[in-house]
Parts: C-alpha cells; sequence; structure tokens
C-alpha cells in the first residue's frame, strides 16, 4: 500500500468516525431507497451492456444492508422495480431485470443474513415464475426478527393507493357494509391499513441516488412526512461515508411533520 493509499484511508475512517459521532441519538426507523443511476453508472465506466450496471448495483444491496443494521435502522424499503420500468424500458432490459432481481432477493433470503424479506408491489404485473421465487424467498425469512427489508418490485405509488381501496372495499362488502355507510366511517387510516406496508412506520428519510430530485411515485402515500436525501452519486458508486453523510443530515433536522 503506497503511503497515500494509507493516509487516505486514515482520513476516511476519521471522518465516518465524525459522521457517526454527528449522526449518533437520532437514527431513522425506516429507511427507503431509490436504486438510481445503474445505467449511467455503466455507460461512463465504458460497459457496452447497461444491465451491467444493474449487476453490480445488485451487488451494493447487501452492503447497505448491513449499513443500515448497524445503524439500528427497523425497517427499509428498497426499490427494485417500478411499475413504470415494466411498462417502458426496452423489452430486452426488463428481462435482464427479472433476472437479476430474484438472484438478488435469493442472495439475501439465504441464512447467512438475519434480516425479513417481504416483497411488496403489484406482484401480477410480472411473469408467474418470477413471483414463485420472490415469495418463496421472502417465506424462507418468515421466522426471522430482526430488520424488515421491503424488496419494491413492480411496484408503484399510484397503484399501491389503487390497490389498497380495492382491498378495502372489496373487505366491506364482505362485511355487508353500503358505499354509503362505507363513505361515513372513511378515513386515512382505513386505507393505510390495506397498504402494502401495512403496520409498519411511515418512512422517516428517503434516499435517491444519481442527481434526480424527484420520488417518481416512490412511497407516495406514506412519505408524506419523511425526510428526502438526494446525492449525485449513482448507486454501483454510493459508499458507506455517502450513507452516514445521509445519517448526519436527518439527524440535524427539524421534523415539522406538515407544520
Amino acid at each position: 500500500m503506497s503511503v497515500r493509499s494509507f493516509l487516505s484511508r486514515i482520513v476516511y475512517t476519521a471522518y465516518s468516525w465524525r459522521l457517526r459521532q454527528q449522526a449518533a441519538g437520532r437514527q431513522p426507523r425506516h429507511i427507503g431507497i431509490m436504486l438510481d443511476g445503474n445505467r449511467r453508472w455503466a455507460r461512463e465506466a465504458g460497459f457496452t451492456d447497461v444491465n451491467d450496471g444493474h449487476r453490480m448495483g445488485a451487488k451494493k444491496i447487501a452492503d447497505f444492508l448491513g449499513w443500515c443494521r448497524e445503524a439500528e435502522v427497523e425497517v427499509v424499503t428498497l426499490w427494485l422495480l417500478s411499475t413504470d420500468n415494466v411498462r417502458s424500458r426496452s423489452s430486452e432490459e426488463v428481462t435482464a431485470l427479472l433476472e437479476i432481481i430474484p438472484d438478488v432477493v435469493d442472495e439475501l433470503a439465504k441464512p447467512g443474513n438475519s434480516w425479513r424479506l417481504r416483497i411488496v408491489g403489484a406482484l401480477d404485473t410480472l411473469p408467474t415464475e418470477v413471483t414463485a421465487r420472490l415469495t418463496a424467498a421472502a417465506q424462507r425469512t418468515e421466522s426471522r426478527n430482526s430488520m424488515v427489508v421491503n424488496i419494491a418490485v413492480g411496484y408503484g405509488g399510484r397503484q399501491e393507493i389503487a390497490d389498497a381501496v380495492r382491498k378495502l372495499l372489496e373487505q366491506h362488502a364482505d362485511e355487508g357494509t353500503s358505499i354509503r355507510e362505507l363513505a361515513k366511517i372513511l378515513d386515512v387510516d382505513h386505507i393505510s391499513e390495506h397498504l402494502y406496508t401495512s403496520g409498519q412506520p411511515d418512512p422517516d428519510l428517503i434516499i435517491r441516488t444519481s442527481g434526480e430530485q424527484r420520488l417518481s411515485g416512490f412511497l407516495l402515500w406514506q412519505s408524506a412526512h419523511s425526510e428526502f436525501w438526494f446525492t449525485e452519486a449513482y448507486w454501483p458508486a454510493f459508499r458507506k461515508v455517502d450513507f452516514l453523510r445521509a445519517l448526519r443530515d436527518f439527524a440535524v433536522r427539524h421534523r415539522r411533520y406538515g407544520a
């Protein structure tokens, strides 16, 4: 190791320690993250196949979850594939993603990992064999009581709200409640109970990589009072120090909860 590399490592370690100290005592319970910039990273890195960016990004997920576990985060939501991706991306890229994602989820479900997986999204938009693999992987982690990891696949915020309302209507139809009776008692909690993330705390912090500064429908209902943190780093290049910066910035913000 060169002297420059050695000194850089010392500085990096000291800076990371400082960030952890600044973030201590006020950690988010639930972090949502939009893993963006895989294709742009691949192009800038000289890859001819943009799916290599998705593959490199997939390798980063376990590291990120490890950082979250160290920070004592209770819930993480990873947005891996949107409903818009399924409709608008080329068939070749979607096919590649639907091969990569089940492999990633199978890796995350291995016994060496302690987190519990939940698959969230409109699974009926995915091929049957993909849905089966994702569901089976999540079932293998059901007995774990550590950090919950939501895998958002075929996910769209508007679709989630529509699905929640549909489930709510079906439930009350089965109970014999009329539409007029339901209209009198309907409130936000009734809809929240039927979201994909029902029973979980809403995200305190939402991170988006790649420099884009919009939610694109991610956790549309749940993010009403979330704090947002955007970074220029593409997802495959996202580092632990970037994550610690996000925690530090979250810790010093005064959350107003819409006020």
